[in-house]
């Protein structure tokens, strides 16, 4: 830096703004003549000794159940995106879902490799969380009831199943399948859901199959033997909702390989709008639960964390109401 600021006759702190990104304290004639003799010395940021200097790793965690269903694998595409833009990278780890890796990623050895982490609680809780004692920046997503102490974001699963289950019945439909359905009174993604799916059969009056709630797992071969299964059973439906598009994309194909026309014979929704929903066929309608949104709260919050001295009081932050993205896969009105 010493040799820029000499080749260029400037201060080293100026080359110190230009580098790190503030040269708005620097006149643009200037910062081009620094840019011009960084480029003839061939200079490069040693970004490993100025983490050291600084105490920081440069890499941000993400520990998520795993890469299926497919939401975990954008979202994991949306965040990298957005800690690029502050000069951080993202490593991303695999819990499957299992409370003792969930507890593990959030050891003071594992995080001692990240500046801040981000992690998906599937299957931990509340009192499991308290336990722990983290000094690294944490933010937490998902559903599952969490410590006040921890940044806490997740998205309105409740609202959103409901407004997909009202579309399907102002479509006509009366028996919906609902796939990866869970009742009980835990904060769960599968139980939220299925929450919102019987609110809008309750709002409209209208009674609740037990045999249309199906249990399974959220994958797209998860959706399909679902699916398959109520077919070869003989149980009737005309709809299906699956708690992902993953699982709803399944169903798409099941119904194919049954004979079954969609929407003409049963509409489908799914449950996240991922990108590969606009390229099934038909394209599926869909849940767009604010990922977006999501993504920049988590990025917002971690990088407002790992700057903060000292640590600022925790927040939790519910996405806005979702929406629905309707395609080919429902009838129009």
């Amino acid at each position: 830096m010493t040799d820029v600021a000499r080749r260029a006759g400037v201060s080293t702190m100026t080359v110190s703004n230009v580098i790190n990104g503030r040269s708005q304290r620097v006149s643009e004639l200037t910062k081009l003549r620094v840019l011009e003799t960084i480029a003839e010395l061939g200079y490069q940021v040693n970004i490993t000794a100025r983490n050291l200097r600084m105490g920081r790793t440069g890499v941000v965690g993400l520990a998520v159940p795993g890469f299926e269903p497919g939401y975990y694998a954008q979202l994991a595409a949306q965040l990298a995106e957005r800690f690029e833009v502050h000069g951080l990278r993202l490593a991303v780890e695999r819990t499957g879902a299992r409370r003792t890796a969930e507890l593990d990623a959030l050891t003071a050895a594992r995080l001692s490799s990240y500046d801040g982490f981000v992690l998906s609680v599937v299957a931990g809780d509340a009192a499991d969380l308290e336990k722990l004692h983290v000094d690294t920046p944490v933010v937490l997503i998902g559903e599952r009831a969490v410590p006040a102490r921890f940044d806490h974001v997740l998205m309105d699963n409740v609202g959103g199943a409901r407004m997909a289950t009202e579309l399907l019945l102002r479509r006509g439909a009366r028996r919906i399948a609902l796939l990866g359905g869970q009742s009980g009174d835990e904060e769960s993604m599968p139980q939220l859901r299925t929450r919102g799916y019987r609110q809008a059969h309750e709002a409209a009056g209208l009674p609740v199959a037990d045999e249309l709630v199906v249990r399974s797992e959220f994958a797209s071969p998860d959706g399909y033997a679902a699916t398959h299964a109520l077919v070869e059973r003989g149980i009737a439906f005309d709809a299906v909702f699956a708690l992902t598009d993953s699982a709803a994309i399944g169903a798409l194909r099941a119904l194919a390989d049954t004979g079954l026309r969609v929407p003409a014979d049963v509409q489908v929704v799914g449950f996240d709008n991922l990108e590969d929903g606009r390229f099934s066929v038909p394209s599926l309608t869909t849940v767009e639960p604010g990922n977006a949104a999501m993504a920049d709260a988590i990025c917002t919050l971690l990088v407002e964390r790992i700057g903060a001295q000292p640590s600022p009081v925790a927040a939790r932050v519910v996405m806005p109401a979702a929406r629905i993205v309707e395609r080919e896969s429902t009838r129009r009105a």
